[in-house]
């Protein structure tokens, strides 16, 4: 038997006494009741983030994600009956229509669930023993359609990607068939781990310009947030690693 579901649903203002504000809205998912318990309430102190459902397994974390619509869900991987892979690829596979950003939160630092999680369309990958502030960025970051991959990760994925791009054939189209111009340079400076900000200094440009054109940019590739497109950007030969 799971332990019990604890879920509530919270009503916020978005217009407080300074004006409108952003409260990020998120679902945590973990089989475990003390780790499941322990992120909500670490993230429940965030003045930004508000725990608005929490689920002991995969079935009910996408009920909740689906009747809620937070703006994240921390998913766990191993949880009883529908995994935390599979409850992904329910709420932000590629053929979902509507997708809620996934966020995946494992103790377990094995390949097989990193590009599995990848693959189903989480935005985001971080080992539980991560700083709490790493954690919260995350969250933020997710949130923000930016994605989150830990720093420790980051290069044996991209070297994954360019692993199997080498023994596979590829399959998508150019970026240059499929992209302006000043999309790739984007594309190009993201893969180098530039923020907005950095891009937009880089280009000369202003940061919601940079912005807009991502925006536009992520649908022609078929990904939804940065951390896909850069990935999208190794697995097709865009760049090279250490390139």
């Amino acid at each position: 038997m799971t332990d019990p579901i604890a879920a509530r649903t919270v009503l916020t203002s978005d217009l407080g006494a300074t004006g409108p504000t952003a409260t990020i809205r998120v679902v945590v998912a973990d089989d475990q009741a003390l780790v499941r318990t322990g992120l909500s309430t670490m993230l429940d102190t965030e003045p930004d983030i508000t725990v608005v459902g929490q689920a002991a397994d995969g079935a009910t974390a996408v009920e909740l994600a689906r009747s809620l619509r937070p703006d994240v869900v921390c998913m766990d991987i191993r949880m009883p009956g529908t995994d935390g892979i599979t409850a992904t690829r329910e709420l932000c596979g590629p053929d979902v229509e509507d997708p809620v950003p996934v966020l995946i939160l494992t103790t377990f630092d094995v390949d097989e669930y990193l590009f599995g999680a990848l693959e189903a369309g989480a935005s985001g990958f971080l080992l539980k023993d991560a700083e709490p502030a790493v954690l919260v960025d995350a969250v933020r970051s997710v949130a923000a359609g930016q994605g989150m991959l830990a720093n420790a990760l980051t290069k044996r994925v991209l070297r994954e990607v360019v692993t199997r791009r080498r023994t596979q054939p590829v399959t998508a189209a150019r970026a240059t068939e499929l992209l302006t111009p000043r999309e790739l340079d984007i594309l190009l400076l993201l893969a180098q781990g530039m923020s907005n900000e950095e891009i937009a200094a880089t280009l000369v440009v202003e940061v919601s310009t940079v912005k807009s054109h991502l925006a536009r940019a992520m649908p022609k590739l078929g990904v939804r947030s940065r951390l896909q497109a850069v990935v999208w950007a190794y697995q097709n030969g865009i760049v090279e690693l250490g390139g």
